[in-house]
């Protein structure tokens, strides 16, 4: 995720509609109408006023430019469109608009693999090495304990490394597949390996699909976007859908460019994937469906492509992570769905649907997509009343004006990061730097509820009742914040513009950095030098981590590039094996704030 300068446009809403298939076009014409004029909060506060907010708003707010949308009811499209533009001063957003959809790639290759399954030619269950020929698994300890599986890198429990790929900008050199399996140059992640014994945690895993890819790769002897046209794209009616990458160049004038989380387009357009069972899906919201809609009719025995039972296995979950073979997979057990969501650069997706009858597919060219998509998704659930996806309603609780008017003001949560919280009526505001995060409502008069996300937020007071702090709960992590004065807060926007205009480099950066690379490559960093966020974040990643760094090889050297909009200095790293740039940033104690690396362009 890059950070860069914002630019400003207005986004005008724009659609190309699919006839229905299921209802009069009025309906839906009026269905579309209440999605896209109210777009719904993912928590409702009960008693509220409804919110009045467009989609062509929350576009613009959210520096979206194109998003594109099918909806499937009972085992059909019940319609399909596409809203914004293709590229900013382009072309409109149609339901034919080709996005990359990210992760969403996996779902659709595990399809192709059960087919295999099916068919007898792979067993899920049989040590992977028996299948590879041109790459094996490395053994280690922990494969001598249990080998890796099919079904354990389909469900990502195989205990193996790499999350997931930023993929190669224009122009730059595109490994082979078992350059990227061993991390060798020009691969920008590390090796994929082996390092805890299969089938014993939960790890999401895109370096898995890899190993998937180059297993399909030499069971067929066919390239992997021609076997998923033959197995899944075709069969599917999947007409717009490629695995090809980088796309044809007879197709780009097809597909939306990709933006960053601040309007600004990626440079370069569309990155390549050559991990393409993972990331390398080229597709529409419509075609996605049609990938929906063939589970629901495998599951309905109506497939020629999956039996009712090797979907069965599919959608069933794992035990682990709410994973199944392939997708997530969610809801009650009379009314079970499957999900999944997608990211590349630029681009952000996201798909759900029922085991029978409903769901639907989201698809964004904007890092932003993902909070538009979760909107979106709240919309259409409250429209369709999908009790798994419409807003969840909060109570809300009585206050008096001057307590709103009391936890109003400025609470500090790091070095350069200032929280402004505002009354709003009978509610609250939040805003972190420029950053809007909604709405704040009181479930009593210390423990306060938002809107825009599902997080919670905790007062602390004095004993004189004066607001001393807060604590913000959200994806298992609480976050402190102190309360400081306006003109604390003015210093602190002061001091960072300073920072970020002049490009000071804090001193003693380069050696936290230097050691948090050493206690990395270890295996055992110090959590007591880190804010309590980074350390939650670097316990969940250290596995990763400590493989990455090892993968790099030798250090060779270190030097400061520059400052980041958030105060972080940011160096270029250069190991033995790669060359990366990391962002870290200490607070005023000593203590990293935020750590982060990525592969140098």
């Amino acid at each position: 995720m890059t950070m860069r300068k914002s630019l400003l446009w207005t986004v005008f809403l724009l659609a190309a509609s699919v006839p229905s298939m299921a209802q009069p076009e009025a309906s839906i014409e009026a269905q579309i109408g209440d999605i896209t004029n109210n777009i719904a909060p993912a928590v409702v506060a009960k008693g509220a006023p409804a919110p009045h907010v467009t989609l062509a708003s929350r576009m613009a707010a959210l520096h979206v430019p194109g998003v594109s949308v099918a909806v499937i009811h009972d085992g059909k499209i019940l319609w399909a469109r596409g809203f914004g533009v293709t590229q900013l001063g382009g072309a409109p957003v149609t339901e034919n608009t080709l996005f990359q959809a990210g992760s969403i790639s996996k779902p659709v290759t595990a399809m192709a693999v059960m087919h295999l399954v099916q068919a007898g030619r792979l067993n899920l269950d049989a040590d992977i090495n028996t299948y590879l020929k041109s790459w094996k698994v490395p053994e280690n300890e922990f494969t001598a304990q249990k080998k890796v599986t099919l079904r354990g890198l389909l469900s990502h429990t195989a205990g193996v490394t790499v999350h997931g790929f930023p993929g190669y900008a224009s122009g730059a050199p595109v490994p082979t597949l078992v350059q990227v399996l061993n991390g060798e140059k020009p691969a920008n992640t590390p090796a994929i390996r082996v390092d805890t014994t299969p089938g014993t945690l939960w790890r999401y895993s895109g370096g898995g699909y890899v190993i998937t890819q180059q297993m399909l790769l030499d069971v067929t002897g066919q390239s992997f976007p021609a076997f998923m046209q033959a197995t899944v794209l075709g069969p599917l009616g999947m007409t717009h859908s490629t695995y090809e990458q980088p796309l044809p160049a007879a197709r780009q004038p097809d597909a939306a460019t990709p933006y960053d989380q601040n309007g600004v387009a990626v440079v370069g357009g569309a990155h390549t994937y050559p991990e393409m069972a993972p990331a390398g899906l080229w597709t529409t919201p419509s075609d996605l469906a049609r990938y929906a809609m063939g589970v629901q009719k495998a599951l309905a025995s109506q497939s020629r492509i999956l039996s009712k039972a090797t979907a069965a296995e599919m959608v069933k979950d794992v035990g682990m992570g709410h994973y199944g073979l392939g997708p997530e997979v969610g809801g009650k057990p009379d009314h079970p769905y499957f999900d999944h969501g997608g990211v590349d650069e630029g681009f952000v997706s996201y798909i759900a649907a029922y085991d029978r009858g409903d769901g639907a597919v989201i698809m964004t060219n904007s890092l932003n997509g993902g909070r538009l998509g979760n909107e979106l998704m709240a919309t259409i659930g409250r429209e369709y009343h999908w009790p798994d996806f419409a807003p969840k309603e909060n109570e809300v609780a009585e206050v008096s004006p001057q307590l709103l008017d009391a936890y109003a003001g400025s609470y500090r949560q790091g070095r350069f990061s200032v929280v402004s919280i505002s009354r709003n009526g009978d509610h609250l505001a939040v805003k972190q730097g420029a950053q809007d995060l909604g709405d704040l409502y009181p479930a009593s008069d210390r423990d306060w509820f938002f809107t825009a996300v599902p997080a919670r937020l905790t007062f602390q007071v004095g004993t004189d009742g004066t607001p001393t702090a807060f604590v913000r709960h959200a994806n298992d992590m609480d976050v402190s914040a102190s309360r400081i004065s306006a003109a604390e807060a003015r210093q602190i926007a002061d001091e960072l513009a300073a920072k970020v205009k002049n490009k000071t480099q804090d001193p003693a950066t380069e050696a936290a950095l230097r050691r948090t690379i050493d206690e990395l490559r270890s295996g055992k960093p110090d959590y007591d030098r880190m804010s309590p966020t980074q350390a939650f974040i670097i316990k969940l990643q250290l596995s990763e981590l400590h493989g990455a760094v090892n993968t790099f090889g030798a250090l060779k050297s270190v030097t400061f590039k520059g400052v980041g909009p958030g105060g972080a200095d940011i160096y270029d790293v250069v190991f033995e094996n790669h060359a990366t740039q990391w962002r870290i940033l200490l607070g005023a104690d000593g203590k990293s704030e935020a750590i982060g690396v990525t592969a140098s362009p």
